[in-house]
């Protein structure tokens, strides 16, 4: 049986919020499963009314069979239910769209069994199964072309011309991630045991940084390898390398490959109509990695202006959740206009 979502978990707008919502028009469903958990909000199909939101603090399991679809419901649906309820009398979702990590190669259960699940508890019959990438994308640009980098613990772009994607990177910590925040904290961690050991590129300034956080190097090992968090312990080390880079060469030189390989990823995620003298390429930056500022982000500036000089980079206009919230819209108006795609953005009936 599902397990009800504790209320302390939830923020919910005041019942008269969605009361009116729900007497002015149909509500939409927006989620966002991530590494820190599942965000759920409910909002209005026509954008024009503030959402309910709620979190569910646990994050969606992850087993040999991919992403836990029954684990991510027993979870969804407690507290989809009571915020409709909240909601009151007469309210219904018409549409729905789901953005989870990792639903581009562990998302075959959560495809198999979402749509029919949400059908059968909610009534929702036009839903969207997202790629946290696709996501972000909707919410950082919404429904124009252009790339998105999205930096957190890992790093992926993702791009479109509204009728394809293009996708850079995003292979995880083990396989890319390139300039992601585990894959800086990674090097920072390398260049302090390096320093520990006598090594060429060490750097002492990042040795005393890891002594601080983590306590003894020798340690590290024992602290790191049993984890199950591995790639977040990594990434919580990138604002030590940030805090260093000013002062330490080691630490700069980090940062500096860090924004070459986000670069590069944008450059590969931006719609090649860009390339041949079209429109400029509008670029969005979102996630935690950004948050680094400046150490991070003059060198990216730099690094995207030499790599992709037809770019102009633009503001985030909101985060994943929010776009899960635009592309629920969209189904709802029958004016989805980002490309369905088997993995990506599957869309049953259409993909």
């Amino acid at each position: 049986m599902p397990t009800p979502l504790p209320r302390k978990h939830a923020a919910p707008l005041p019942r008269a919020s969605l009361v009116n919502a729900a007497a002015r028009g149909a509500l939409v469903l927006g989620v966002d499963s991530g590494g820190s958990g599942l965000r759920v909000a409910l909002g209005a199909a026509d954008g024009g009314h503030p959402t309910s939101t709620a979190v569910c603090e646990e994050p969606v399991r992850t087993g040999a069979e991919g992403i836990d679809a029954g684990h991510l419901l027993d979870q969804l649906l407690p507290v989809t239910l009571r915020l409709l309820a909240e909601a009151g009398p007469g309210a219904a979702i018409t549409a729905a769209a789901v953005g989870a990590a990792g639903m581009a190669t562990l998302g075959g259960q959560l495809r198999a069994r979402l749509p029919g699940a949400l059908a059968e508890t909610l009534g929702v019959r036009r839903v969207a199964l997202a790629a946290d990438a696709v996501t972000a994308y909707a919410g950082a640009l919404g429904q124009r072309p252009g790339a998105v980098v999205a930096g957190g613990t890992g790093m992926i772009a993702l791009g479109t011309d509204l009728t394809t994607w293009r996708r850079a990177d995003g292979w995880g910590h083990l396989l890319g991630d390139s300039g992601g925040g585990a894959w800086i904290g990674r090097s920072g961690l390398d260049a302090a045991l390096r320093a520990h050991d006598g090594r060429h590129g060490g750097s002492p300034a990042l040795l005393a940084r890891l002594q601080a956080v983590f306590g003894p190097a020798p340690d590290l090992p024992g602290l790191l390898y049993p984890r199950t968090d591995r790639p977040a312990l990594l990434a919580s080390f990138a604002p030590e390398v940030a805090a260093c880079a000013a002062d330490d060469e080691v630490a700069a030189r980090i940062l500096r490959e860090a924004a070459a390989h986000i670069a590069e990823a944008a450059a590969a995620a931006c719609p090649r109509s860009a390339d041949s003298g079209g429109e400029p390429c509008e670029v969005a930056l979102t996630g935690g990695l950004f948050k680094m500022g400046n150490p991070l982000l003059g060198r990216l500036r730099v690094e995207l202006a030499r790599q992709i000089p037809h770019a102009r980079v633009v503001p985030a206009g909101g985060s994943p959740l929010q776009g899960s919230l635009e592309i629920a819209r969209a189904l709802a108006r029958s004016d989805l206009r980002l490309p369905a795609h088997p993995t990506l953005l599957f869309v049953p009936g259409v993909t």
